[in-house]
Formats: structure tokens, sequence, C-alpha cells
């Protein structure tokens, strides 16, 4: 990695913390001499780490102090894993909207190709290449991406609002008579894998299983690659059994699709889509949670009986993203970017934590303001952003139906976070609550299992009278439906 490029007169970039002012320009191609220019570069110092315990607990801080080098960072991943990290909100939009100076193949990432970064890296699960939408571009993207939104297009977001509502109130029903739960274990992290096994004709036990290896490779603290190897095998066995027997699933229609996608390229999807609908859900559903319970700003609403969900959305959206950093791009040539010299296959991480929090914006971040980059931007941005508003705002709003009196049962000072580079995400959320009592139930009688709508349909597939055949509609952006993609909201997929 280089550091910002002195000027001629040996005065320091525009960018550089040296510099009277910060630059947000724009990027432009490598004059002639400007890689011997950057060479002799001013020093940009030590990378700041954007892991362990003192990040976690106040990444503001760091996203702070980086600003000082205008909008784009040197920045540590992992130890001896460096990037670049994107921290101004309009320099992120340009990144994010120009595929033709910055790709998403990580087959450019020159540190990894050549050794530099050893490939049991805990961070490198979370930036290989993989055959998949969220890493590929131009027309494999197209057809990659087109195989995902068209078989998702297909499901009843009617149906969809169901499963979780009613995978919502098993859940409380099963921690509700103890007065006290861990709402990110038995609820947060819970209610997403449902709704994921439900729509994909998953087997829960393969579901607990994808969900160990996808939270592994989200945590720096985690056997990254132990766990990136049993997703793998997991996923491999569900394609597998997907192929045997196919049913009214997304898996299913995502085989039966034109694009003609391999076994090895449907397991990539999967990891896409599987990283998509569990952890950043959960983390949106247990940070908003979180800040209805709080923040003095919502308690006031909640204990007059109306349930600003919606508010409590759109503010966590833009100040703790489910994911913080993220929507990983290379240069395409050496450039110029911001007041830094970047070169070919440098790693450029969006910070849409520190870019919705930049302060050269002007705009107030609640209550309908949805301008924000937790969705990302750009032909990566994320055509499920309504789906997935859709699961947390129900997964709210039911837990403070049902438990009206719900409180955190520690101080929201000793709540802690999880470590890693790339996402927000609490390590636990305990409250308490007055004991509620469940009524009898026909349910509970017939021995259904509780998450099927009635009448209830085989817990493997999703009944056919829920989609509607139809043309395949990758052709045309306005065709998608809004339940298009489960897809890597915050990280630029």
């Amino acid at each position: 990695m280089t550091s910002p490029a002195a000027g001629p007169d040996g005065t320091p970039p525009p960018g550089c913390p040296a510099h009277v002012s910060h630059d947000e320009g724009t990027a432009t191609d490598t004059a002639p001499g400007a890689e011997e220019e950057a060479d002799t570069g001013a020093e940009a110092g030590t990378p700041e780490p954007l892991y362990g315990p003192g990040f976690a607990a106040d990444p503001a801080a760091t996203y702070t102090r980086l600003r000082e080098y205008g909008p784009v960072a040197p920045v540590r991943i992992a130890p001896g894993v460096d990037a670049w990290l994107v921290t101004g909100y309009d320099a992120a939009l340009e990144v994010l909207r120009s595929p033709e100076r910055f790709a998403k193949d990580p087959r450019r990432w020159r540190a990894l190709a050549d050794g530099t970064v050893p490939a049991d890296s805990p961070v490198v699960p979370m930036m290989m290449y993989r055959p998949n939408a969220l890493w590929t571009d131009g027309e494999e993207h197209v057809r990659l991406r087109g195989a995902i939104t068209d078989s998702l297009s297909r499901v009843d977001p009617n149906a969809l609002r169901g499963y979780v509502e009613h995978s919502a109130d098993t859940l409380i029903d099963r921690f509700g008579p103890k007065g006290e739960a861990d709402l990110l274990g038995e609820y947060g992290a819970t209610l997403p894998l449902l709704v994921f096994e439900r729509l994909f004709g998953c087997p829960p036990e393969l579901g607990e299983k994808l969900v160990e290896g996808m939270s592994g490779i989200f945590d720096s603290d985690a056997d990254s690659e132990k766990a990136n190897a049993l997703l793998a095998e997991t996923l491999a066995r569900l394609v597998a059994l997907k192929r045997a027997e196919p049913g009214a699933d997304v898996m299913s229609w995502m085989m039966a699709h034109p694009a003609g996608l391999t076994d090895e390229e449907m397991i990539h999807q999967l990891v896409v889509l599987m990283g998509a609908g569990t952890e950043p859900q959960q983390n949106l559903i247990c940070n908003a949670l979180r800040l209805l319970l709080a923040d003095d700003r919502f308690a006031g609403d909640l204990a007059g009986g109306s349930m600003p969900v919606e508010d409590a959305l759109d503010e966590v959206l833009w100040t703790d993203p489910p994911m913080a950093n993220y929507a990983i791009h290379y240069p395409t040539r050496d450039l110029e970017f911001g007041g830094t010299w970047l070169r070919e296959g440098e790693p450029m991480l969006i910070s849409l934590a520190a870019a919705n929090t930049d302060p050269a914006l002007v705009s107030d971040r609640r209550g309908g303001n949805r301008a924000h980059l937790a969705w990302s931007a750009g032909p990566h941005t994320c055509p499920a952003k309504d789906p997935a508003r859709l699961i947390a705002a129900v997964a709210v709003e039911k837990l403070l139906d049902r438990l009206p009196d719900v409180e955190l049962a520690v101080g929201v000072n000793q709540l802690a976070w999880r470590q890693g580079p790339f996402h927000r995400a609490l390590a636990a959320l305990p409250v308490r609550f007055p004991p509620i009592a469940l009524p009898v139930t026909a349910d509970e009688n017939s021995g259904d299992s509780g998450w099927n709508p009635s009448p209830a349909p085989s817990s493997s597939i999703l009944p056919a009278e829920i989609s509607t055949p139809r043309e395949p509609v990758s052709a045309s952006e306005d065709r998608r439906r809004w339940w298009s993609f489960l897809a890597r909201w915050w990280r630029g997929q």
C-alpha cells in the first residue's frame, strides 16, 4: 500500500493530516510519473486497526481520527492485512457507482495473490473470490444476480410477513414465561434462520451448521478457516439434497433457472444469501432493540403506547449499520482519489458507518430520511432493502407488543460488541420483563411446530400456492419485485 503523495514542491498532498484543507476531490487517471511520485510521498503512519476490543467498543472514535486523512485513509483490518477505508459520503458514492474504475473481483487483490497476505488470515473468508454475484463484475455479475433475483421474485411478500410474524410469536412463547432472555441468541439470531430455512427448503440441522459457519467467518477472534470449511461442507450437502429432492423453494427455482448454475456456483450464491439473510439481519434487529430500550428519546414513546420502530430502524441504519465496513472494491488501475494515490489491486473498504456520519452531511437522520448507504449503492446496491426492513420491523414490533414492559437487564454501557472489522454486532442483549402467561390454543394440541401458518405445509418446502410462475425478470430492473434478493445489504451487494 502506498501513502498519500507529496506535491512537487514537497508540500503535503490534499487529504494528508498536515494539509490545511481536506479535499473531497474526484478520482483521475494516474498522471505520467505519478507512480514514482507516490513512491516518495509523505508517510501516512501506521494504518489504524479496525479490529480488537478498542475498535469494537468505540468505532466512532476511530472514524474521527481517520477523517484527518481526508475521504480515504489507511487501515489494518487484521494483523498483516492493510487496506484503504473510504470514510467520506460523496467519495463512497463515487466508488460504488464507478465500476469501470473500482471493481469487485477479489482476484485483483495483489497482496493475497503474491502471498503477502496469508491464505489463513481471519479476514480472507470474507474477502476471497467466490463465483457469486457479490464478487463478479460485468456480464457474469448480471447472469449470477439474475438467477437470484428471478428466483426470489417468485416469493409472495405477504407470505414472508406471515412467516416472520409466526416465527416471532413462536420464539417469544419459548422465553416469555421465564421473564428474562438474551434477545440476541434467543430471538434476533434465531428468527432470520427460521426465515432462511423456510424459504430455501433447508432442514433445521443443516441450518444450525450454516449459522455456526457464517458467524465464524465474521468474527476476527474465531477460527475463520475452520468456519469457512464448515460452511462449504454444509452448503455442499444442502445443494446435493435439493438436486435430489427439488421442491417449491428458492433453491430449487435457482437450480432450474436458465442461467444454468453449476453446483459450485449454487454453493457460492448461497454464501451471499446466507450472509445477507442471517448475520446482518440479526444485527439490525438487535441494534434497533438496543436503541429503543436504551435511548431516552424513544422511551417516552414506548411508555405512551406507541412504537417508533421505523424511526429506530432509520437511526440504526444511519449510525450503527449492521455491516459497518465492507463493500470491498479494487482500483482497476493506479489512480488518484481524494488526494491519495491508490495502486491497482489494493483493497478499498467502504465505511458505511463513517460515510453515513460524515460531518459534511447536514441532515436529520431520524424519521424517514433514507439516503444512508447501509444498503450500498451503484450496480451492487441491495435490491432487497424492503424485505430486509420488513423482517426487522415485524420482529421488533412483535416483541414490543408481546413484552411491553421489557427493559435492559444491564446498563447500556455494559453491553459488549463482537470484535471484527466488518460488522457492528452485539455479543448479547440481556433483558428482563414480567413473565407472560401463554394462552392455550388449538395449535398447542395439534402437534404443530409453531413455524408454519395454518394450514401447515411441510417444513422443508414453500407451499406451492404462495408462488406464481412467471417469466424471468432479470432483463428489466423495473419488473423486479421488491423481494428480489436477501442481499448483502450493507456490504455492497
